[in-house]
C-alpha cells in the first residue's frame, strides 16, 4: 500500500508540475525539480553563453526552479549535496563542490558529480545526462515540450550502490560511499581518459570501468567518446531536469 500511494503522489506531482508549466511557457525553459532531500543545483553556461541564477542556489525538497533559456543557450547542471553554507553563502558541500560558495558565478564543480548538459539549437536541440566527470546523485532530463524523436535522458540507478573500491568517494566516517569517481579522474591514465594513443578509434574503447557506469545507466554518457546511445534530441523542447529521480519516476513521465 505504501508503495502504491508512494506511485500515486509521485505521477500527480509530476502531472500538476507539467500541467503548470505547459500552460504557462513558450520559449524554452528548464525546470529543475525534486530531491527528498535539500540539493543545491550548479549550473555552469558554456563560453560566452548568459550565465543562469548567479550559477547555484538552493532547492528545498520536493520544489521546482524554472529558467527561460535565451536561443543558442548551452551550458551543464548538476546537483550539490551534504553542504552547509552561512548566511553570506560561503561554505561546502560533500559532492559537487565548486569552490566553497553558493553562487559561482559559473564556475564548473569539482568532480565527481553527474552532469545535465544540453545545447538549444536553431531547431534541434541536444542534451544528455554525463558521468565521464563521475556520479554523485542520480538525474534525467525529459523534455515535456518539443517535436521530433526526443527521448528522455538519464542515470536514475544509484551508482554508489556499486561503485568499485578504487573509485570510492566515502563519508567523513566512512559508512557509506557518497559519490563514484571517474576512472580518468581516479587513475588520469590515457586509457582511462581517452587521450594519447587511446583518443582515436578504434582505441577510444570503454573500459571495464565505464562499462559498469554503462550497464547500470544505459542512456547515461558512461567514457568520453560514448556518443552512440547517449545523446538524446528533441526539436524546439522545453525540459525537465529532476535531481534524485527514481526508476519509477523516469518510467512515469519518460516519452
Amino acid at each position: 500500500m505504501e508503495t502504491l500511494m508512494r506511485s500515486l503522489l509521485t505521477l500527480t506531482l509530476f502531472t500538476l508540475l507539467l500541467s503548470h508549466i505547459s500552460v504557462e511557457v513558450s520559449a524554452t525553459t528548464i525546470t529543475l525539480y525534486k530531491c527528498p532531500h535539500p540539493v543545491r543545483p550548479g549550473i555552469q553556461p558554456s563560453a560566452g553563453k548568459p550565465l543562469l541564477a548567479r550559477g547555484g542556489f538552493k532547492l528545498p525538497p520536493n520544489k521546482a526552479y524554472s529558467m527561460s533559456l535565451l536561443p543558442l543557450w548551452s551550458g551543464r547542471f548538476w546537483g550539490r549535496h551534504g553542504c552547509s553554507f552561512d548566511a553570506s553563502g560561503r561554505g561546502r558541500c560533500a559532492t559537487g563542490d565548486c569552490g566553497g560558495s553558493l553562487f559561482r558565478n559559473g564556475l564548473g564543480s569539482t568532480p565527481p558529480a553527474t552532469l545535465a548538459e544540453i545545447t538549444i539549437g536553431k531547431e534541434l536541440d541536444f542534451y544528455n545526462i554525463s558521468l565521464v566527470d563521475g556520479y554523485n546523485i542520480a538525474m534525467s532530463i525529459t523534455p515535456f515540450k518539443g517535436s521530433g524523436k526526443c527521448s528522455n535522458a538519464g542515470c536514475v540507478n544509484d551508482l554508489n550502490l556499486m561503485c568499485p573500491v578504487g573509485l570510492q568517494v566515502r563519508s567523513r566516517d566512512n559508512k557509506r560511499v557518497v559519490a563514484c569517481k571517474s576512472a580518468c579522474f581516479a587513475f588520469n591514465s590515457p586509457r582511462n581518459c581517452c587521450t594519447g594513443a587511446f583518443g582515436t578509434p578504434p582505441s577510444r574503447n570503454p573500459t571495464a570501468y565505464s562499462k559498469i557506469f554503462k550497464a547500470a545507466c544505459p542512456k547515461a554518457y558512461s567514457y568520453a567518446y560514448d556518443e552512440r546511445t547517449s545523446i538524446a534530441t528533441c526539436s524546439r523542447g522545453s525540459y525537465l531536469v529532476a535531481l534524485c529521480p527514481t526508476t519509477l519516476d523516469f518510467r512515469l513521465i519518460g516519452p
